[in-house]
């Protein structure tokens, strides 16, 4: 045989290996074809290719292996069986710049399904290697890297401080400088992944100077960048008062305000999620984005929005509502109790009505005047429908529950109050019936009309135990009114009248 030949064989040879290897990973993106390539033992097939002396083989290899490994947790756990990873993290190192992207996406592919496989991730080296990654002049190398990164961080604190421990976190915030928008938006992604586990970590994030590099992108026009910004921002505020108020610092509002306006969902989601998040800690946080004008725009946000979307929204409203009277008053004042009567008889999903009960109840419990603005808008009856609704959740029994007791007790809406008195179960009747021997003593006007409204009557249908907290109630309502009158009014009073008529003997 010639050398001619020879070289003609080696050709063919390499030829058919690249062939193969390119196959495989066009194969690899049709889901249907994952099962029989998997039959066929194609991890072992593609393994050795993985040190081929050709390097457009072994990119393709590693990409055919991300993109089988990408596709289920089980093919993800048969390239760390198969003991791929301690191999592919190797050659980091020395590969080129295509190589290192096609090995990050194989890392990425592994961790991103459980933190079992991410662990396995960081215990062949890939943490560091990945952040070698970074340092790389190519901006798709460290965007792969980042990319990987971020979903190993995800999973858990632990897995995260590995990430952190790495040296990833300034590499990661320089990243944010890049002119490439992919690598701003990944590295912002991989930031918020970090940041949401634990103080402690997001302290770390905050400490080589995200927040300044983070709070200068809000603006910017790329809506799956300012996605991640906000997503990164609202993880480092919900830890602690001190997060919360760097990020304050920082002056993202009121420019953040203006981002409710957005065109893009999440943009818009995000906004209002950073707004939740910083308003749950304290009255004077809260006042900061009031004073904004975030509370309103969120109330707004909220006629423009369905579903999730507006489960930020109405929390935030409920954590304002929560720190004290005052910030109470200005979600009513904002018109914020009529859309949230809105949003709870739009939407479906019980864990949204189950929010939007509690922040009615956080604004609903503090004075009669807090009371009574709920009160009028219907919501203590609808409330009472979904505690009683058998199809509703557990949560949002409890909390519509929870929410219509704090109200009533300071309820005294007497109009508001009356149409609950009917078809009432007895734990939430005495509620009722106390409010109402509260005001009856001292308003003669609602008296009259109690008496012409058919409550009073109602109230002696009321089959209460004798001693009990009801029937005291019931006998201090009695006693704002002449005996004759609850005696009219009284069950069985008639045929007593009748009785008398029949008895009686005209002179």
């Amino acid at each position: 045989m010639s050398q001619r030949q020879i070289i003609q064989v080696f050709e063919q040879y390499q030829k058919s290996r690249f062939q193969f290897v390119q196959t495989v990973a066009d194969l690899a993106l049709r889901p249907q074809n994952i099962e029989i390539l998997q039959n066929a033992g194609v991890m072992s097939l593609l393994r050795p290719l993985m040190l081929d002396v050709v390097p457009s083989i072994q990119q393709t290899a590693a990409l055919a292996l991300g993109r089988l490994a990408d596709h289920s947790d089980d093919l993800a756990e048969a390239v760390v069986k198969e003991d791929i990873l301690p191999q592919l993290v190797q050659s980091l190192a020395s590969q080129n710049r295509f190589y290192k992207k096609a090995a990050a996406f194989v890392l990425r592919s592994v961790a991103k399904h459980s933190p079992e496989l991410s662990q396995a991730v960081v215990a062949c080296g890939g943490v560091d290697a990945l952040v070698l990654c970074l340092e790389e002049f190519d901006p798709g190398v460290k965007e792969a890297a980042a990319w990987a990164l971020g979903y190993i961080a995800r999973h858990n604190a632990s897995l995260s401080q590995s990430v952190v421990d790495a040296g990833a976190v300034p590499l990661l915030v320089l990243c944010l400088l890049e002119p490439e928008m992919a690598l701003k938006r990944i590295a912002a992604s991989t930031l918020s992944d970090i940041s949401k586990h634990t103080p402690e970590l997001a302290q770390t994030v905050v400490d080589v100077g995200a927040i300044a590099h983070l709070a200068q992108m809000i603006l910017n026009p790329d809506a799956k960048l300012k996605r991640q910004v906000f997503s990164a921002l609202s993880q480092i505020s919900k830890h602690s008062v001190s997060l919360a108020e760097m990020v304050i610092e920082a002056d993202i509002f009121p420019a953040a305000v203006s981002c409710l306006k957005d065109p893009d969902d999440y943009v818009r989601k995000n906004v209002t999620t950073l707004m939740r998040e910083v308003v749950k800690h304290t009255p004077e946080l809260s006042q900061v984005i009031v004073n904004c004008g975030g509370m309103a725009a969120v109330i707004d946000y909220l006629g423009e929005c369905r579903g999730n979307l507006r489960l930020p929204g109405i929390m935030m409203l409920g954590y304002v509502a929560a720190h004290s009277e005052n910030l109470a008053m200005a979600v009513i004042l904002s018109k914020g109790v009529p859309q949230l009567a809105l949003c709870l008889s739009e939407e479906h999903e019980h864990h949204i009505k189950a929010a939007t009960a509690w922040t009615i109840g956080q604004i609903g419990h503090h004075t009669p005047e807090h009371a009574k603005a709920v009160a009028t808008s219907d919501l203590l009856t609808k409330l009472l429908e979904l505690y009683m609704d058998a199809s509703s959740s557990e949560d949002l029994q409890a909390k519509s529950k929870k929410a219509l007791k704090s109200i009533l007790q300071k309820c005294t809406y007497l109009p508001g109050l009356e149409p609950l008195l009917y078809d009432v179960p007895s734990n939430i009747l005495k509620y009722v019936v106390c409010q109402f021997s509260k005001v009856l003593p001292n308003d003669s006007k609602a008296r009259r009309l109690f008496v012409t409204s058919g409550g009073l009557k109602k109230v002696q249908e009321i089959d209460a135990e004798p001693g009990s907290s009801l029937q005291e109630h019931i006998n201090a309502i009695n006693s704002c009114f002449p005996e004759e009158i609850v005696r009219y009014y009284s069950p069985g009073y008639s045929e007593v009248l009748l009785q008398r008529l029949e008895n009686y003997q005209p002179a």
